[in-house]
């Protein structure tokens, strides 16, 4: 029986990719558990392997070593059962389905015996887009797109939610605002997150925990809770412990800059 503390348990994670000058070592020897319902951000340089270990957590790619388990299971069993949801920095929608379209899609695909799916309409209404479910995605701007997107992860239920920078193709503007929004709707759904960001300050606001990674090949750098109340606002942003959880996490990374 899988150990409740551990949703989600990445032990020794390595993976390596074929080059044309030898092997490739993306992430090294990475061990982290999250309990279900946490929400943990995953942050490093630019070429860290975040990426990587995501699709490795979604068994878009298998570990060269060590393993990944989903309450339990393989990577690969977890997505077939519909355990993960997955948004990527592009929402990809169909451009020829409406927003309610595109949500019916997973549902359309899944397996016809399971009944377990959320109902477009509810989800249309938690991530505020009810008026626009038979817009088409040019009609949207880039937050709507995400919300989208967001709405269509969470359609078949998972139990776990992958999200790889989600909002950096937007303006602060908006970012400031989806960040909120997301912190919304994961207070009313629960479900364990692992969450990659380039942005200190955002994964301070969102986070339980925030995981550090190091310089290429990326290893586990640091593993730090986040001791900042729930709910959030706009205005902890400019409070001393807000600023100096970011300061910490920026003197980790500092550190160990080359």
């Amino acid at each position: 029986m899988p150990n409740a503390s551990e949703h989600v348990k990445l032990h020794k994670l390595t993976k390596t990719y074929p080059s044309a000058q030898g092997p490739l070592l993306a992430i090294s020897d990475i061990s982290f558990s999250v309990p279900q319902g946490q929400f943990v951000s995953i942050i490093g340089p630019s070429g860290c392997g975040k990426s990587t270990l995501l699709a490795t957590v979604c068994g878009l790619t298998d570990p060269t070593n060590g393993a990944v388990s989903i309450a339990g299971r393989g990577p690969k069993e977890a997505r077939r059962s519909q355990e993960i949801g997955i948004v990527f920095q592009d929402p990809s929608l169909l451009p020829w389905r409406s927003v309610r379209g595109n949500l019916h899609l997973p549902i359309e695909m899944a397996d016809k015996s399971d009944r377990r799916h959320e109902e477009p309409r509810e989800l249309l209404e938690l991530v505020g887009l009810s008026s626009f479910a038979h817009h088409y995605p040019h009609e949207l701007s880039g937050g709507m797109l995400q919300r989208v997107a967001l709405a269509r992860a969470l359609v078949l239920n998972p139990s776990l939610l992958l999200m790889d920078e989600p909002f950096g193709a937007l303006d602060e503007l908006r970012r400031s605002s989806l960040r909120y929004e997301l912190l919304r709707i994961w207070s009313k759904r629960q479900k364990t997150v692992l969450f990659i960001t380039h942005s200190l300050s955002e994964a301070v606001t969102l986070s339980d925990r925030v995981i550090i990674l190091s310089h290429h090949p990326g290893r586990l750098l640091a593993d730090l809770e986040i001791v900042l109340p729930r709910p959030r606002n706009v205005e902890m942003e400019h409070s001393s412990p807000f600023i100096e959880e970011v300061v910490r996490i920026r003197n980790i990374m500092k550190e160990e800059s080359p």
